[in-house]
């Protein structure tokens, strides 16, 4: 990485704080013990194959950037085990969480990362992921702040590099100014097709969708969701 590289990742904060209540005293287990085992390691060389990451044999590789409480990782982890997940999030109550699942559950083909997704996408391989899950991320609504959105032309150049061709990347939000936002800034990038067919694809769950506590509360709120889908070209 460059020096123009290290001060640029200087000031990205695409996220807010990195913990909340206590953590109890067998999720301060996990979090010492089950972590650094399941914890990609940075300071290594990334493999040329993600595959061997993981210690169960898997035909795809799948990244999830900002797993909040965790149901769709486990959800799909569950479904789809000849699948590989990374997982990323720096909050440290949420991390916990999902460890239990996946401790409860043995899942094998899950690899976790606890801080910025950025320092994550650098290390990876080229044309490695089938698919980029970027689901419910923080808005940032006040307008001062949307340069701390994750969706940004220096992101979706990360994305590009590390999808393989026709990886998809798949945003989901309930916030209608970021999902404009991150419409005009794939088609700006020009490296990402929509794959929209008709007016009501973006309103339509992913296939399998199972819902999330945070997309619940929207509803709740009033607040409707869309589910876009890029296919890299």
């Amino acid at each position: 990485m460059t020096s123009s590289e290290r001060r640029s990742r200087a000031t990205e904060a695409f996220f807010g704080r990195r913990k909340g209540k206590p953590l109890r005293e067998q999720q301060l287990e996990r979090m010492s013990s089950l972590l650094p085992a399941l914890r990609v390691d940075l300071s290594t060389p990334s493999p040329e194959k993600l595959e061997e990451l993981f210690p169960v044999p898997v035909d795809k590789l799948r990244l999830e950037i900002g797993f909040g409480g965790g149901e769709h990782l486990i959800h799909r982890a569950t479904e789809t085990s000849s699948t590989g997940f990374i997982g990323v999030e720096p909050f440290v109550n949420s991390m916990a969480k999902l460890l239990a699942e996946v401790e409860a559950r043995g899942l094998r083909n899950i690899r976790l990362y606890d801080d910025d997704a950025t320092a994550l996408l650098d290390w990876l391989p080229d044309a490695c992921l089938d698919q980029i899950d970027l689901l419910y991320p923080d808005p940032w609504p006040k307008k001062k702040h949307w340069k701390r959105r994750f969706v940004s032309q220096a992101n979706l150049a990360r994305f590009h590099r590390v999808l393989k061709p026709g990886g998809l990347f798949c945003f989901a939000s309930d916030i209608d100014t970021y999902v404009n936002w991150t419409l005009v800034h794939c088609r700006d990038h020009g490296g990402f097709e929509w794959i929209a067919r008709n007016a009501a694809d973006w309103k339509t769950p992913f296939a399998g969708w199972p819902g999330t506590r945070y997309e619940a509360k929207a509803r709740r709120e009033g607040r409707g969701s869309a589910y876009l889908t890029f296919r890299k070209v």
